[in-house]
């Protein structure tokens, strides 16, 4: 049935208000057209006429779409804010933009300065635009049924404070972002009460802070996308019925960085993922009801980190290969269940030969408890002290939690949507 939900949601950005009565008129600006500015050919225009401005540099005040129309740039067809303005500001529904380059809005710090604002409007359409070096990229307010599609937003930020998100979304609901490239901004993607929305096929890389930043953001779907080298990766917080399928985590290395933050998040699904090459690969706080499933963690720092208050989640049909650390916590007992996992430090048998190992496997090393209380200590990683600790604990475990454990330890890898680990 989800699978139904994401076919028709990534559909709907197609969709269209009623079809114009009359005739439809195509308006040009430029030289030669029928008007100077796009502003001018914005206000004579019919709603449903398309507005074509051909290629050149526009450097004019903010312009307003406050009817339906179509807008479109050639290529080569820049909006420049010249560093003091936003460029686009639709405000009607059924618009449809696509074609340009909007680039230089400059930064604010007084208001939410966006190379686009889609404010109050339904049924809109953003396709095929080139955003550089803009503080927001793409910006929806009280917005809904859009489509943002094959958008490439570049920005140079290097501090927090003085860059705004990618594409941000407050207070939205049934958006599609498909095939979308962010890079550079503080957030690839932020998401605020935001509704029954769909985040397929994009990559967002490089960004300052997140890839992906969601609050408060019921029953939507995250598929298929590419979060790499962001500096705290992916952050889940506030929410539930979340689904993100297929995605690629990897590459967020610090101190403080995740391939995915959980935090007081329900009934949601993490299915077929992959962590790579990340400090942490999941950290889950208060992550209730969570069904982890199919996923690949590769030579992570820490694959999960599971805090005791999660309740209630299952981590079952997982590969574990090359991570420093399996799993961590920070309690003797663990309220999440593990199950049917393959864990590359497993040294356990098989007499039965069914593939399942005959005796537990406990993922949490004594080592993982003195690191969390003595971070230098790392160095001693990969010492012969340490292997004698961890065979130690495997055979009488006494400090390590007693019920986190997985009792059917897998003897080979899971299939997954990555193929072969």
């Amino acid at each position: 049935m989800r699978a139904v939900l994401i076919l028709l949601a990534a559909l709907q950005g197609t969709q269209a208000a009623p079809a114009s009565q009359g005739t439809v008129a195509t308006r040009v600006v430029g030289p030669g057209g029928d008007h100077a500015t796009i502003t001018e050919a914005v206000q004579a225009a019919q709603p449903h006429d398309t507005v074509v401005v051909t290629r050149g540099v526009y450097r004019e005040a903010t312009v307003v779409v406050d009817k339906p129309l179509v807008l479109r740039g050639e290529d080569g067809t820049v909006l420049d804010g010249e560093g003091a303005r936003g460029l686009l500001r639709i405000v009607a529904d059924s618009v449809t933009v696509s074609g340009f380059t909007l680039r230089d809005t400059g930064i604010s710090f007084t208001e939410d300065r966006a190379a686009l604002l889609v404010d109050r409007a339904h049924f809109c359409t953003v396709r095929d635009l080139r955003v550089e070096d803009a503080f927001f990229g793409i910006y929806l307010a009280n917005s809904g049924d859009c489509l943002l599609e094959d958008n490439t937003l570049r920005a140079r930020s290097t501090r927090e404070t003085r860059s705004g998100n990618g594409i941000h979304l407050w207070y939205s609901t049934r958006v599609t972002l498909r095939g979308n490239r962010i890079e550079g901004h503080r957030d690839g993607i932020y998401f605020e009460f935001v509704e029954d929305s769909r985040v397929l096929d994009n990559e967002s890389v490089g960004n300052v802070r997140y890839g992906l930043h969601f609050m408060f953001s019921d029953g939507c779907d995250y598929v298929r996308n590419v979060f790499a080298d962001n500096g705290a990766g992916v952050a889940v917080m506030y929410t539930s019925d979340v689904l993100m399928e297929e995605n690629d985590f990897r590459g967020s290395l610090g101190n403080a960085a995740f391939g995915l933050l959980l935090k007081d998040i329900t009934d949601s699904e993490i299915l077929g993922n992959r962590f790579r090459d990340n400090s942490v690969g999941i950290h889950a706080e208060g992550a209730n009801r969570v069904r982890v499933a199919g996923n690949d963690f590769l030579e992570n720092g820490w694959a999960v980190k599971i805090m005791a208050n999660s309740e209630g989640s299952t981590i079952e049909g997982n590969n574990f290969l090359g991570n420093s650390f399996d799993v961590a916590t920070n309690s003797r007992r663990s309220y999440s269940d593990f199950a049917g996992n393959y864990w590359d430090r497993y040294r356990g048998w098989d007499r039965d030969a069914d593939g399942v190992g005959d005796v537990p496997f406990h993922p949490v090393r004594l080592f993982s408890l003195v690191v969390a209380q003595n971070e230098p200590a790392l160095v001693l990683q990969r010492s012969p002290l340490v292997a004698l600790l961890d065979l130690a604990e495997q055979v009488l475990p006494l400090l390590t939690p007693e019920d986190l454990a997985d009792p059917r330890p897998r003897l080979a890898p899971v299939s997954t949507r990555w193929g072969p680990s």
